[in-house]
């Protein structure tokens, strides 16, 4: 049975999984470095590619304990290459290069965004998706670097159909949130406090959601919630923080919900998924769920281990490239962007 060690530190979480066939994930250990980015108010480069060197051996040897998987089964390592910030790129590929050649097995490098769109594959004793959820669907990823759709007719192929001309859903709720001084990282924040607000309190843009293409754009919310941010006092801002996080949120989750529902409709697949870190986003997932039942749509939205930065989607991606015949030689880069081939319509 072939297994994967799989390393993914793309930004700033330092993730480790083993993974094995039909993608059941025998252990997945991460850290994240919150605390360490809060005081800046956003993820600091250097900062995050020195944590990984110190965080990475201790988790490798964690994942392979609690898989109870020795190296002589550990067939193949993938890691992450592409696309995130080249000082954590680098951590994991040398550390991805360095075991590949003492071990003697082949190395994999993967596209980031790729596990995001095959995460909802993953299985675990705890979850595993419907039976018969396959290709082809669509597929909304939306993180704090990225809000894309995809048309997936294909293991490996993977159409652009429409992303953000700005500012990715999660840098919008992350900047949202620092304005009204709630920290970083903010959209987990967010969330929390829109549960107990009002969303039709303040009434936020919805740019481009009544045009026919599927591209999105968030900067005009954005400015739109800081210029009401700063209309208000310090009180009216306490008194009313629930009811603009609620607002807020539920702007973003209209444009999101109205772009997978017309790209579902253009294209007539009956399966979709929502993907990335802000797909734990309980409203929208909530919001997804009853849009599918309407729709007569499968959707799938991976458990939250695996919808923010996860090594497992990392393993999966690059055992089903392993066994397609498919390894890496030990000149493989970090890329800050996605190769001109990983993606169909790109630049559309």
């Amino acid at each position: 049975m072939k297994q994967i060690l799989a390393i993914e530190t793309s930004c700033d979480d330092t993730s480790v999984a083993v993974v094995g066939l039909r993608g059941y994930v025998h252990s997945v250990v991460s850290m994240n470095q919150d605390k360490a980015h809060a005081p800046f108010g956003g993820i600091v480069p250097e900062i995050a590619g020195r944590n990984h060197t110190e965080f990475l051996l201790p988790l490798i040897e964690q994942a392979l304990e609690q898989a109870q998987q020795p190296w002589s089964e550990i067939h193949g390592v993938a890691v992450t290459n592409r696309p995130g910030l080249i000082g954590s790129l680098i951590v994991g590929l040398v550390t991805a290069k360095s075991i590949s050649q003492a071990r003697g097995i082949p190395l994999i490098g993967v596209n980031h965004l790729e596990g995001h769109l095959l995460a909802p594959f993953l299985r675990d004793q705890d979850y595993a998706p419907p039976e018969d959820f396959d290709f082809p669907y669509v597929g909304l990823a939306v993180s704090g670097g990225h809000t894309t759709l995809y048309h997936v007719p294909q293991w490996g192929r993977y159409e652009v159909l429409g992303a953000t001309l700005d500012d990715a859903a999660g840098e919008a709720f992350d900047k949202f949130a620092k304005s009204l001084g709630l920290g970083w990282p903010g959209g987990a924040k967010v969330d929390q406090l829109a549960k107990l607000g009002d969303a039709k309190a303040f009434d936020f843009p919805r740019s481009m959601i009544h045009e026919d293409h599927l591209q999105m754009s968030f900067s005009g919310l954005k400015s739109s919630a800081q210029r009401k941010v700063e209309s208000l006092s310090p009180q009216e801002i306490e008194t009313n923080k629930s009811h603009l996080c609620a607002s807020f949120q539920e702007a973003i989750v209209d444009v999101l919900i109205d772009r997978l529902s017309k790209a579902q409709k253009m294209l007539k697949i009956k399966k979709a998924v929502i993907t990335g870190g802000v797909s734990a986003n309980s409203r929208l997932r909530e919001r997804g769920l009853q849009w599918a039942e309407r729709a007569g749509v499968q959707l799938v939205i991976p458990p939250l281990r695996y919808c923010t930065d996860n090594a497992a989607m990392i393993g999966y991606a690059g055992l089903l490239r392993l066994q397609a015949g498919e390894s890496h030689a030990l000149n493989l880069g970090p890329s800050p962007a996605s190769y001109p081939s990983d993606f169909v319509g790109e630049n559309r």
